[in-house]
């Protein structure tokens, strides 16, 4: 009976347990391939997102070349000009080489102008971005055509001046606005600018950093030298920028060099590589010794790094990048803030004070530009990983102690102590390239072959 009842039900309960299994089967097929679309979904907007939000100012060369063609279209239209404007538009004298990067709306590009490497920067990608100049604004509400031939070049003096100082924190009359530094210039063209020019001019004097460095280039070596422009893009000198991942921050195999010709005409001898980080960090101190006492207000760099260095053929340290470059004035502005404690008062590599009692940040820097060179680029040239077996050397030694000392003393506030550090530092690496000197001219001595005088060869 039991067998007969199983025989009986066997094929239909069969039947039914397949039917079920298939359709569990098929709604969790279903419900796989809903979540697997789901998530691709999910990922496919997050890309996007990703995208448009980090990568929209990727640098490329195709756009690249279209925003330097565009700046030779507004140029062909009159709209703007420069003394780059026409080898780049029209003598094809600037030759594009790469897109370097895009930071903010900051464009940086690698090109060669006339065979010598140049970098073209500008602060924003359209010529149209920048403030137009009050002036013609006011030219074409009032004046119309021809109204422009009354700027004199008094004119564009004042209005530039007036921006320098807005830029740069300078009060006017010091040695570092743009009076003593335009006005010759004008007086020598001894003609009106036109609006190409006045425009054009006024689009550059918005960038704080081509401010900086055409103020400063005649006044110290150490930055990057403007050699022209176009519109709204400026032209720098192509340096050998520092990294750091290279433990000797910069590519010194780029700057072997050799030292100038004596004055009796024998030919100075090859920098070796022994000499090279020594001499470069000289050049650091004389930097921080121009910028802390030969202008009218201190200048203060906070944000020290190798990327934002750079080193010439004749190992001349140069401040490449110089967006976070401040005169004290302008610096006293951005430390006073509001604070509950010290760390709210850190501005990058300038960092001051909290009163508490007043929950105000001090207009004084703590630091300075020395302790700050010391302890991000001087620690790792002069570490005893990096030196290997010459970090037992005395000298070495004592100016591994200089640098930690230096590294670890503020020293802002104190000018005569960051001063004496600085003469310490200097001492020790005069020394230590005498040394290596001595040395490299005893093992040549060493190493020259030695006659035997024969009747043969007297």
């Amino acid at each position: 009976m039991r067998q007969a009842a199983r025989r009986a039900a066997g094929p239909g309960g069969a039947g039914c347990a397949l039917r079920w299994l298939r359709a569990r089967v098929c709604r969790r097929g279903a419900l796989l391939l809903a979540l697997l679309w789901l998530l691709t979904w999910v990922f496919l907007s997050g890309l996007l997102f990703v995208h448009r939000s980090m990568f929209s100012d990727f640098c490329t060369d195709d756009k690249s070349r279209r925003i330097l063609q565009r700046v030779c279209d507004e140029y062909q239209q009159g709209v703007l000009t420069g003394d780059l404007c026409d080898d780049l538009c029209v003598g094809g004298h600037v030759e594009y080489k790469r897109c370097l990067y895009y930071e903010n709306g900051k464009k940086v590009i690698a090109a060669n102008w006339r065979g010598v490497p140049i970098v073209l920067k500008s602060k924003l990608e359209n010529f149209s971005s920048y403030e137009a100049l009050a002036l013609l604004e006011y030219q074409d509400a009032v004046g119309g055509a021809g109204v422009e031939e009354e700027l004199s070049p008094l004119d564009v003096v004042f209005y530039a001046t007036l921006e320098i100082k807005n830029s740069l924190g300078l009060e006017v009359g010091t040695n570092l606005t743009l009076p003593r530094f335009w006005s010759q210039r004008l007086r020598e063209r001894g003609q009106v600018y036109s609006r190409a020019e006045l425009a054009s001019l006024w689009a550059l004097l918005q960038q704080e950093e081509y401010t900086f460095l055409r103020v400063m280039q005649d006044l110290t070596d150490h930055v990057a030298k403007v050699l022209g422009s176009c519109g709204h893009f400026y032209a720098v000198e192509y340096l050998a920028a520092g990294h750091a991942w290279d433990q000797n921050i910069f590519p010194l195999e780029e700057v072997s060099v050799s030292r100038p010709q004596s004055s009796e005409g024998r030919t100075g001898r090859t920098v070796s590589g022994t000499d090279t980080v020594p001499r470069v960090a000289l050049s650091f101190l004389d930097m921080v010794g121009h910028f802390e006492n030969d202008f009218s207000h201190h200048l203060h760099l906070c944000d020290i790094k190798p990327e934002n260095f750079a080193i010439r053929k004749d190992l001349t340290v140069a401040a490449i990048d110089v967006d976070m470059a401040f005169f004290e004035p302008k610096m006293q502005d951005i430390l006073e803030q509001n604070c509950t404690n010290d760390n709210d008062c850190n501005f990058f590599d300038c960092i001051s004070k909290c009163d508490t009692r007043r929950n105000k940040c001090g207009s004084k820097r703590k630091n300075s530009n020395l302790q700050v060179i010391c302890e991000k680029i001087f620690r790792s040239w002069f570490s005893p990983t990096l030196l290997g077996d010459k970090a037992e050397r005395p000298l070495q030694v004592a100016l591994q102690q200089a640098v930690q000392d230096c590294a670890e003393t503020e020293g802002g506030e104190d000018a005569e102590h960051s001063r004496a550090i600085r003469l310490r530092l200097h001492g020790l690496l005069t020394q230590l390239i005498q040394e290596d000197s001595a040395n490299q001219q005893s093992q040549k001595q060493a190493h020259k072959p030695h006659h035997v005088h024969t009747s043969l060869n007297f």
